[in-house]
């Protein structure tokens, strides 16, 4: 068969109708929860599926916002994932120009070691770590999660990988026309690096922003909780309210859309470019 001028073979309408399927199976649930958040409780679980509401409730978009302070959790993730992202964003790029571009002792031993931390699961440290916010006298504040996420070796990691894929003699250039390593970070490596940044921007966004057991831990006054925790509480108060717990879920995933938007033209081409050289 041709298309075009090109043609098609069988293993490629396979791969494609392969692509298709694992898309929209992918994608129903979400197409699921946003029909469900348009209908009254006793409609959410016909069968069969109404995908498209006859009667649109549009109502459960207005009452979320009164049965519990929505607006003020999410002002509290926002607040906390735009920090913490990007906090993450300078200290990953700035320790990763350090591993890929500067010679100092130990260097390789120090990124082999910081790396492997990513192999150690949170809950390992966990404990430790919640003991060290209580004696800093920061349980129950923002801050404790912004310092425990300000860092991250996934960043580093990735950064690095990407900055080894710049060449050293554009460092060196920079250094012999007077340049510092500050500004050959800040005018050079960050400018070339933005497929990088938008890759390590959605990871650390979206990780964020639906991290609800840091939150569930460190945050027990109601005026500091974040959305996911704030979710799990309508969740615990309105059981039966099904089209209000799904309008708002789909409320708390628009920002995480919206940045993935946003970002995904750089998306392919940062995770692609990170591992051109290691």
């Amino acid at each position: 068969m041709r298309i075009a001028g090109r043609k098609v073979t069988a293993k490629t309408v396979l791969l494609y109708a392969i692509v298709i399927t694992v898309t929209v199976v992918m994608l129903m649930p979400f197409a699921w929860m946003l029909s469900a958040s348009l209908k009254l409780n006793r409609d959410v679980f016909a069968f069969p599926i109404e995908w498209i509401p006859s009667q649109p409730q549009w109502q459960n978009y207005v009452d979320i916002w009164t049965k519990i302070p929505l607006a003020l959790f999410i002002y509290n993730t926002s607040k906390l994932t735009i920090i913490v992202t990007l906090l993450q964003l300078v200290t990953s790029s700035f320790a990763a120009y350090a591993f890929a571009k500067l010679n100092f002792p130990y260097k390789n031993t120090l990124f082999l070691g910081y790396i492997a931390t990513i192999a150690m699961p949170w809950q390992v440290y966990m404990v430790p770590q919640f003991l060290l916010m209580r004696e800093f006298g920061l349980n129950n504040t923002h801050l404790a999660l912004i310092c425990l996420q300000a860092f991250t070796a996934f960043g580093v990691f990735l950064m690095r990988q990407f900055y080894m894929s710049i060449p050293t003699e554009l460092c060196e250039a920079a250094r012999i026309d007077g340049m510092n390593e500050y500004q050959i970070w800040a005018r050079i490596m960050l400018p070339l690096s933005k497929p990088a940044l938008s890759t390590l921007t959605i990871f650390t966004f979206v990780s964020t922003w639906n991290d609800f057991l840091g939150p569930m831990i460190y945050l027990t006054k109601t005026e500091l909780k974040t959305v996911q925790i704030g979710l799990r509480m309508f969740i615990s108060q309105y059981s039966a309210e099904y089209g209000l717990i799904m309008a708002a879920s789909v409320v708390a995933l628009i920002p995480v859309l919206v940045v993935f938007l946003s970002l995904q033209r750089f998306f392919v081409e940062g995770i692609a470019s990170t591992g051109l050289k290691g």
